[in-house]
């Protein structure tokens, strides 16, 4: 009986040193050249997570490694500088640079890997410092990573305008809907969400032009909240319901969005365009192509708005219905038609918003509109309640206080700074920035 005994130890002994060898051999057989090497352009889904970066000004040619748990892989940059890779584990991966392919003039600013951790059906960007080298060797064109510096003030400001426009192509329209029925739409962030995964659905799993998908997202929006309003909002207040009951409703709403949301794309973060982003260098400033395109489309939909409601004859009786419903009704303004349009125009101008989220964020999920909700309403309440010229610049306001004092301050206290900044404002001047003063008793 102790000779099988021997045996059977020696085979389990033999398993084993065959499998840590096996092990301890796998970054060395990597380094070899077995690792797998991608060309296509990576597009996350619940199977795959992707790294992904663009080294600008390198062009093609470049080799970035990654290790981690799914294995090792590597890609090449394109003729922007543009890569990613594709893994099909989560996990932890170091990613590198492989500095013998850089092209002459350019050197790493840290050769040591970064460590990224990478979740299925996301998208995880990875930053890599590159500095022009002079003939002697020195490194020509060093930016601080934190700090002050005028660079990165100029390119903060950026980021700011970009946030700050999108804010206010959405807090507009949250801010005419509380003008014009008295409701704080607690589910307005969620007609945000509904414009990006439209955007998804349409530009990215139908393959349609991104300009016909943008058209039929403003169309199908805006009908939806003209239904919300048909169906919803116009019998709730014909029953004379108050304006906390109204809001319990939304809040309600919000939260059936959102497992709607999951139920239909996932809890992954999707992506509108599947390829990478093309950066645009202007001086000190780096945006992508599309945030460029979507600050363009703000403006221009922003001053529409304001031409609108300045200029034209429904504009000045939905103010006039923003500013006091009973005396317009009085004048002869057609009190539910204009809140009907309200509500039409702010779901469509919504899913504008999200659509240009999407394309900046390079990705969109089920509660990208909840979390802007809170700087949706502050920008309302800093402008003040109910004012649509209120609404933009409280928007902006927050927008470039977000992203300005990332420069001093963690990333996690940029939100906390906007809302401390509305506290303080509204201490000063309760009706917000254009409000008016109201009698109480």
């Amino acid at each position: 009986m102790r000779r099988p005994l021997r045996w059977l130890l020696i085979g389990v002994f033999l398993v084993l040193a065959t499998a840590l060898s096996a092990a301890a051999a796998q970054p060395a057989a990597a380094d070899e050249g077995d690792r797998t090497m991608q060309s296509e352009a990576c597009v996350p889904s619940a199977t795959v997570g992707c790294l992904s970066g663009t080294l600008a000004g390198t062009g093609a040619g470049v080799v970035i490694t990654a290790d981690g748990p799914g294995g090792a892989f590597g890609s090449t940059t394109t003729d922007e500088g543009r890569w990613s890779i594709a893994v099909e584990e989560p996990g932890d991966y170091a990613v590198n640079v492989d500095a013998d392919t850089l092209p002459d003039g350019f050197a790493l600013r840290n050769a040591e890997p970064q460590t990224r951790s990478v979740t299925l059906g996301a998208t995880t960007a990875v930053l890599i410092a590159i500095d022009s080298v002079s003939e002697d060797g020195q490194a020509t064109a060093e930016t601080p990573s934190s700090g002050f510096n005028w660079d990165r003030f100029w390119q903060q400001a950026a980021s700011g305008l970009r946030l700050g426009l999108l804010l206010a192509l959405a807090a507009v329209g949250l801010s005419l809907i509380y003008g014009t029925t008295g409701i704080s739409n607690f589910a307005h962030g969620e007609l945000v969400t509904l414009g990006g995964m439209l955007g998804y659905a349409f530009a990215n799993l139908l393959g349609l032009p991104l300009w016909l998908s943008i058209a039929i997202i403003v169309v199908l929006c805006g009908a939806f909240g003209y239904v919300q309003d048909l169906a919803i909002w116009r019998p709730l207040r014909l029953r004379n319901f108050r304006a906390t009951q109204l809001m319990i409703v939304t809040i309600g709403m919000s939260l059936a969005l959102q497992y709607v949301y999951q139920f239909f794309i996932g809890a992954s973060t999707v992506r509108i365009v599947t390829a990478n982003p093309v950066p645009v260098v202007i001086g000190p400033v780096t945006l992508t192509q599309h945030s460029l395109v979507a600050m363009a489309v703000s403006v221009v939909v922003l001053v529409g708005v304001g031409f609108f409601l300045q200029r034209t004859r429904v504009g000045r009786a939905t103010r006039a219905v923003s500013d006091n419903p009973s005396l317009a009704a009085a004048s002869g303004i057609r009190v539910a038609q204009v809140i009907r349009l309200v509500w039409t125009a702010s779901a469509a101008m919504a899913g504008l918003a999200g659509v240009m989220l999407g394309l900046v964020l390079n990705g969109i999920n089920w509660m990208t509109g909840m979390q802007l909700l809170l700087l949706m309403f502050s920008a309302v309440t800093l402008g003040g309640l109910g004012t649509a010229f209120g609404a933009l610049f409280g928007a902006l306001i927050i927008g470039m206080t977000v992203e300005m004092t990332n420069i001093w301050l963690p990333g996690d206290f940029k939100y906390a700074t906007a809302l401390l900044l509305m506290i303080l404002i509204l201490l000063v001047r309760p009706q917000g920035l254009f409000g008016r003063k109201e009698r109480v008793g």
